[in-house]
C-alpha cells in the first residue's frame, strides 16, 4: 500500500474520498485485521464495501457494518467492471432514460463517505457486526487468509451465571487430559468475556482465537473451552455465540437465586464496592421497591437510591431470573446442546456431577473424579487432590468465602421476589426433560 501511495503522490494522481476496496473483497469480510490497520496507517481510509456480509446470497439480506472505524457499506463502485463490458454504458443510459421518462424519481449521486453516512443513519442497528464462522461459508473460507483456521474456536462454553460455582466446575473439568482452556485474560478476571463485552467483541474473531493454542499444539481429540460466567444473563451473548459457534455445547450451573444474589453482594463488598460497604444487603435488594404504605404526611419521602446502589441491586437480582435467561439461549440453541446442572450438587457430590458432565460433552476416557477430588474440611468444599503428596489444592481466597448468615427479612423478600421465576423455571425444565435441581423443587414445595 505504501508503494502505491508513493506512486500516486509522485505522479500527482488524485486519490479521493478515503474509500478503498480490496480485490474480491478479500479481508473486508471475513475481516482481516492487518488490512484494516494498513488502510488506517497508509490511506486514512474511512469507507469500504462488500457483498459478503453476512453472505453473498440472498442479496436482499446483505448489510453494512463498521470495523476499526471503517464503515463497510453494501453499495460499491464497479465502474471499471462496467467500463470493460460492451453493454455496460448502454445499460446505464437505458436505465437513466427509462427512469427520467416514466417515473418522477430524481437521480443523484453521493461520494462513498456520504453514502455510508446515509446508510448508517437509516440503519443504525447495523453499526456493530455479528461475527460468523468463516469456515461455514465456502466463499468466506476461500477469501479468508490461508494462514488462519477455525480450529482455534472453542466447542465447550460454560456460560455461568456468576457466583454459582462455575470457577470450581471449570477447574475440575480442566483435569481431563482432552480439555484445553483459554489463556487467561489480564483485564477481566482471567475470563475472555468475548461475547458479553462489546468492546472485546468488536476486536474481532482474530483477537478471540488468540486466546487459544494453535492447532499444531493440540490434538484432534481435544476440546477447547471458554468459561465466562457473565454470558448467562447477557442479552447479546446468545445471538453472538450462536452466529460464530452454532454447534457449541453450553453448560450452566444453577444455585438458589437468593443465595446467588447474597454471594454477589458479599463478593462486591470484599472488592470494596462503595454501595456494598455503605448499605446492608436488605437495603440493596429493596432499593427501588416502594415502601409498603405511604409515609404519614409530616414525613418526607425517602430519597431515591444512588446509581451505584441500583447497579448493585440489578447485578444481585437480575441474573437469578433463570427461566428468562434460559429461554433467551433456547431461542438460538436446541435443548440438546444445553446442560443445566445443579450448583448445590457440585458442592455435595461433585463426583457424580462430573460424570454427568463428561457424558454430555462426549469426553473419553470418562475420568473417575473420586480419585481426583478431596473434601477439604478446613475450607469446607471440594478441592483438587495432589497425588504426589495426598494434599489438596483449593481455589484462591476469593472463592468460598465465609460471611454472616442472611438476614431473615432479606431471605423472605427474596423468596417472594423469585417465587414466580422459580415456578417458571420448573415448568421450563420439565418441558425440556431435564431433571430440576433439588433446591428448586424443595423451595417450591416449602413456599407453596
Amino acid at each position: 500500500m505504501e508503494m502505491n501511495r508513493n506512486f500516486a503522490l509522485a505522479h500527482d494522481l488524485p486519490v479521493r474520498h478515503r474509500y478503498a476496496v480490496s480485490p474480491h473483497h478479500s479481508g473486508v469480510f471475513p475481516v482481516h485485521e492487518p488490512l484494516y490497520r494498513a488502510w488506517h496507517a497508509v490511506w486514512a481510509i474511512e469507507v469500504s464495501s462488500t457483498e459478503e456480509y453476512p453472505h453473498l446470497r440472498p442479496a436482499r439480506a446483505r448489510r453494512g457494518f463498521t470495523h476499526l472505524g471503517v464503515k463497510v457499506n453494501i453499495f460499491m463502485t464497479h465502474l471499471s467492471n462496467y467500463g470493460n463490458d460492451r453493454l455496460g454504458l448502454y445499460t446505464f443510459e437505458s436505465l437513466v432514460s427509462f427512469l427520467s421518462c416514466y417515473t418522477h424519481l430524481e437521480l443523484s449521486t453521493l461520494t462513498p463517505p456520504l453514502m455510508a453516512q446515509a446508510y448508517f443513519s437509516l440503519y443504525p442497528g447495523d453499526t456493530h457486526p455479528v461475527w460468523q464462522n468463516p469456515c461455514h461459508d465456502k466463499r468466506h473460507k476461500d477469501i479468508w487468509s490461508k494462514e488462519k483456521t477455525c480450529d482455534r474456536l472453542p466447542s465447550i462454553i460454560i456460560i455461568g451465571p456468576q457466583k454459582t460455582g462455575t470457577t470450581a466446575l471449570h477447574t475440575f473439568l480442566k483435569l481431563h487430559p482432552n480439555v484445553v482452556t483459554s489463556y487467561p485474560s489480564p483485564s477481566s478476571y482471567e475470563e475472555v468475556q468475548f461475547f458479553s463485552s462489546t468492546s472485546n467483541y468488536l476486536r474481532g474473531i482474530d483477537w478471540y482465537m488468540d486466546f487459544y493454542p494453535s492447532p499444531s499444539n493440540v490434538s484432534s481429540s481435544d476440546f477447547l473451552t471458554d468459561k465466562s460466567a457473565n454470558y448467562f444473563d447477557s442479552e447479546l451473548s446468545p445471538r453472538r455465540l450462536h452466529s460464530l459457534i452454532p454447534l457449541a455445547r453450553l453448560i450452566t450451573l444453577l444455585t438458589p437465586p437468593g443465595l446467588r444474589a447474597y454471594s454477589w453482594y458479599q463478593h462486591q463488598k470484599a472488592h470494596n464496592d462503595p454501595a456494598a460497604l455503605n448499605h446492608s444487603f436488605y437495603e440493596i435488594i429493596t432499593a427501588t421497591s416502594p415502601p409498603p404504605s405511604p409515609p404519614p404526611p409530616p414525613s418526607p419521602p425517602p430519597p431515591p437510591p444512588s446509581a451505584e446502589v441500583v447497579v448493585l441491586r440489578n447485578r444481585c437480582l437480575y441474573p437469578g431470573l433463570y427461566a428468562r435467561h434460559l429461554e433467551a439461549w433456547l431461542k438460538y440453541f436446541p435443548a440438546g446442546q444445553l446442560l443445566i446442572l445443579d450448583g448445590m450438587e457440585l458442592r455435595r457430590d461433585p463426583v457424580s456431577l462430573m460424570s454427568t458432565l463428561q457424558k454430555f460433552l462426549g469426553l473419553t476416557p470418562i475420568l473417575d473424579y473420586s480419585t481426583l477430588l478431596k473434601y477439604d474440611v478446613e475450607k469446607g468444599f471440594w478441592c483438587v487432590l495432589l497425588p504426589e503428596s495426598g494434599r489438596s489444592r483449593c481455589l484462591g481466597k476469593s472463592k468460598g468465602r465465609s460471611y454472616p448468615d442472611m438476614e431473615p427479612r432479606a431471605r423472605r423478600y427474596l423468596e417472594r421476589y423469585y417465587a414466580q421465576s422459580n415456578a417458571h423455571l420448573l415448568t421450563l425444565l420439565t418441558s425440556l426433560g431435564q431433571k430440576p435441581p433439588h433446591w428448586l423443587t424443595e423451595s417450591l414445595t416449602t413456599h407453596s
